[in-house]
């Protein structure tokens, strides 16, 4: 078999993970989760457990096994009261497969092992590393199989200890990269997050963070300027999770919790070059009410205000 020379390389790193992971969670016995069912045997279960009334056929593509040792697995659950089934009405020579109650009951015995087992993988691990754990774990299934798409591709959560300091970091990171800003961005980023800890009010404003999979991938503050006058600032998707809709929801959030909190309108600042920002603003209502050129963060900008009324 030939391999690519940066495959070739990373081989020994794949193999060495598989002995790993297969070690850690007892997939290496003979008999799984300490009873008597090997690994396979309990994959069979829990297909049986959680399709409705499969084929043997079914099976043995779900979980790409020879149908003559599928065969043998399911003999040996008849003998034990575990299977029953009856003929397709569609096709005399199928079956659909059902677990009797005996089977229903190893099973979930079986299920409640396996999530102990998991239960006590994870304990020992922080919030935070438990997070990373299994977002590297989802990455890993998405990279395999592209099909695999998050139920939930993010949530949106007030924030957490840390979480202000990472919006001044990425903030000053994505635009140096994208737009060449230097550091004075990044320092007046750190003024307004100051500013709004310092003089935080939590009736009337507030602090969205996305997250994807356990990372942080977006941000956005509401900010009281007045009364009757609240600001959107800060808003911000990484490069990572753009297309999903999280800007949208962002701002969404935003206009809603203005309205809430009983401003009459919402006013942001912006820059004419923040193409994707703008088109977000506008999609949600905002109207232009004022341009200015200047000289900001190294370059040359056009400032644009944006407001919108609330009532």
């Amino acid at each position: 078999m030939t391999f690519h020379s940066d495959s070739g390389q990373l081989i020994p790193e794949v193999r060495a993970f598989n002995r790993f992971y297969t070690q850690r969670v007892g997939a290496l016995g003979k008999r799984h989760l300490s009873s008597d069912f090997s690994l396979t045997e309990v994959r069979v279960l829990y297909e049986l457990a959680h399709r409705e009334r499969p084929t043997a056929r079914e099976l043995a593509a779900a979980l790409a096994l020879d149908t003559g040792y599928l065969s043998r697995i399911l003999q040996n659950f008849r003998r034990r009261g575990f299977l029953t089934s009856d003929v397709s009405d569609r096709d005399a020579r199928q079956q659909h497969l059902s677990l009797t109650e005996a089977g229903q009951r190893s099973f979930a015995a079986l299920n409640a092992g396996a999530d102990s087992e998991i239960e006590a993988l994870l304990n020992p691990l922080s919030d935070k590393a438990r997070s990373l754990l299994v977002g590297a774990m989802r990455q890993i299934q998405a990279l395999l199989d592209p099909k695999l798409v998050p139920r939930v591709p993010y949530i949106i959560r007030p924030p957490r200890p840390g979480d202000f300091g990472w919006v001044v970091e990425r903030h000053g990171a994505i635009y140096a990269r994208e737009y060449g800003w230097d550091q004075r961005f990044e320092g007046l980023v750190a003024e307004i997050v100051a500013k709004f800890i310092a003089a935080y009010d939590a009736q009337r404003e507030h602090c969205w963070i996305a997250e994807r999979e356990g990372e942080r991938v977006g941000c956005v503050f509401l900010v009281r300027q007045s009364d009757q006058v609240a600001r959107l600032r800060l808003l911000l998707v990484e490069p990572s999770a753009r297309g999903l809709g999280i800007g949208k929801q962002l701002v969404t959030e935003c206009i809603q919790s203005a309205r809430g909190a009983g401003y009459q309108s919402l006013t942001l600042w912006t820059n004419d070059n923040l193409h994707s920002a703008r088109r977000i603003y506008q999609a949600a209502g905002f109207t232009l009410t004022r341009e200015e050129p200047h000289n900001s963060f190294g370059k040359d900008l056009v400032g644009q205000t944006w407001e919108l009324a609330l009532h």
